[in-house]
């Protein structure tokens, strides 16, 4: 459950509360929110338990316990937990935008080194230095008055903007998707993140858009960079990273089977096409 709710998720909008210009949220549940959607805040994330898939743009990630997450304004997003792998799923989050505080705040000049956090934050970044004072500001969050929770947040802000990252996103569609356009994505995705390992055929997806093959075709790429083939192979080979760390004793000809490849050579392939190395030397490695 929701331990602090104060907005209601819809796809690809959350209305902004009228007096608010902090959102902290706490999730506590089985899974998190797991449709893709985007919003205008910035989210910073600090993952408490749990792991799974996040795609984040047109780039598929993972994410686990302690991990930090800053996600963009409007960055279409959406965590899928593995439930095999976790009981429980905990997140603590604060939602804003750079306006949040007044059109010009964050460039005072006393806050112009947290410019870079914003720069960073258009394609989403995961936080890999500082985590734990990072960590010790987010557990303060729960108890904080709402103006202790803004200090909070600009103590943050100073440390993520000095800590070293990880993009998350390497292309960003510059619209803002429709509610048409942002259901017919998270139905793609979802499907996808769904039937990963099955055979999936381009028909089969462009039904589930209600679109033609071609026409599908087109407009994925438009939205991505990069075809529906690309995006499922990267998904499946991202999947086969985590069950040959997860699982060493697999044989790796299964570990294929079980990711949605039909036969071996095209799995070594691919994978060494997206991770320059093969499947046993990244097992080794």
């Amino acid at each position: 459950m929701c331990i602090f709710v104060i907005m209601k998720v819809l796809p690809f909008k959350i209305p902004k509360p009228e007096f608010d210009a902090l959102i902290f949220q706490e999730d506590n549940a089985i899974t998190f929110f797991d449709k893709l959607h985007q919003h205008e805040e910035i989210q910073v994330s600090l993952i408490l338990e749990g792991d799974g898939t996040l795609i984040v743009g047109d780039t598929i990630n993972y994410y686990k316990s302690n991990d930090v997450l800053v996600i963009g304004s409007n960055l279409p997003h959406v965590f899928k937990n593995d439930i095999n792998a976790s009981r429980n799923s905990h997140m603590l989050t604060l939602f804003f935008t750079k306006n949040s505080f007044g059109k010009d705040f964050f460039d005072l000049e006393e806050l112009k080194e947290t410019s870079i956090f914003f720069k960073r934050s258009t394609h989403g970044f995961r936080v890999t230095s500082h985590k734990k004072k990072i960590k010790d500001l987010f557990l303060q969050l729960k108890e904080a008055s709402k103006l202790k929770r803004f200090i909070l947040l600009l103590e943050l802000l100073q440390i993520i903007s000095k800590a070293n990252y990880h993009s998350l996103s390497s292309f960003i569609y510059n619209k803002t998707y429709t509610d048409i356009e942002g259901t017919r994505m998270r139905n793609v995705f979802e499907y996808t993140m769904e039937n990963y390992n099955s055979t999936i055929y381009l028909e089969t997806i462009a039904e589930v858009a209600n679109m033609t093959k071609n026409a599908f075709c087109k407009y994925f790429k438009r939205r991505t960079n990069k075809t529906y083939i690309q995006f499922l192979n990267e998904l499946r080979i991202e999947h086969a990273c985590k069950l040959l760390l997860s699982q060493r004793d697999l044989p790796i000809i299964e570990i294929a089977e079980q990711t949605g490849f039909n036969n071996l050579s095209n799995f070594n392939r691919q994978f060494k096409k997206l991770k320059n190395l093969s499947p046993l030397e990244f097992k080794k490695s």
